[in-house]
Order: structure tokens, then C-alpha cells, then sequence
């Protein structure tokens, strides 16, 4: 492969990679009361931000391992991306769904909450899990 050729393939994953970021990040941002930018940035809320951050982390390495994994020629290497980075996004939001049925008061307004507070940490780890069992299953 022509490095040119390898250099249009390494941005057309990139822009997988990215697109699955911004729709995992606001796929976050439906399960958080108000905007989780606005928390982040304008409230400097450490909740949300860990929370964000989790995700994030969680997302781009389910897109490194399916662009790792991916033994096809560009057009099913990017459906196999784009594929399981939905997937896992799908997968983190049931999680998270799970996470807040299963315990007292509503996550998204402990995530969205000013002062910090432990079960982030918890819903961070759950998201990383998430990511990790998705990772195994495409490697």
C-alpha cells in the first residue's frame, strides 16, 4: 500500500473513529439532565466530566480494537468499525440505564450534581467494563 493510499485510509477511520465519539457523547448526554457540555465546561462539574471522560475512553478503545481486529479491505474494516462503535455505544447506555434502576435516586442528576459524589465512580468503571467486554468480544 502507497503511503497516500494509507494516509486516506487512516482519515476515513479517523472520521469513523470521531464520528462514534460525538454520538457516544451525546448519547451520555440524553441520560443527564441539562447539557453534560455545559456541566463539563461551563459548570466545572467533576461528576460529569468523569463520567464523559469514561465514556470517551470506553469508545475509543472499542474503535482501536475493531480498526486493530479488522482483517478486510477498507469498506468492511469501516462497517466493522463503525458497526461495533454503535454497538458499544448501545451497550454503555443500557449499562447505565441498568446502573440507575438498580440503585437509589436518578444518576443523571448525581452525574449532573455540583458536588462530588462516589457512585461516579462507580458508573465510570461500569462504562470502562462495558467497553472492555467489547473489546474481548471483537479481539
Amino acid at each position: 500500500m502507497s503511503l497516500g493510499t494509507a494516509l486516506l485510509h487512516a482519515m476515513a477511520y479517523t472520521g469513523v473513529g470521531a464520528g462514534i465519539l460525538v454520538l457516544g457523547f451525546f448519547a451520555l448526554d440524553l441520560l443527564v439532565p441539562g447539557r453534560l457540555a455545559e456541566h463539563i465546561w461551563s459548570g466545572r462539574c467533576t461528576n460529569a466530566a468523569v463520567v464523559g471522560a469514561s465514556g470517551l475512553l470506553g469508545q475509543g478503545a472499542i474503535v482501536f480494537t475493531a480498526i486493530w481486529s479488522n482483517g478486510g479491505g477498507l469498506g468492511s474494516g469501516l462497517a466493522w468499525t463503525a458497526a461495533f462503535g454503535v454497538a458499544g455505544i448501545l451497550m454503555m447506555v443500557v449499562a447505565f440505564v441498568g446502573l440507575d434502576v438498580m440503585t437509589p435516586g436518578r444518576l443523571g442528576e448525581i452525574v449532573s450534581a455540583p458536588e462530588p459524589h462516589p457512585a461516579v465512580l462507580v458508573t465510570a468503571a461500569s462504562q470502562l467494563a462495558v467497553a472492555a467486554i467489547i473489546c474481548a468480544s471483537i479481539a
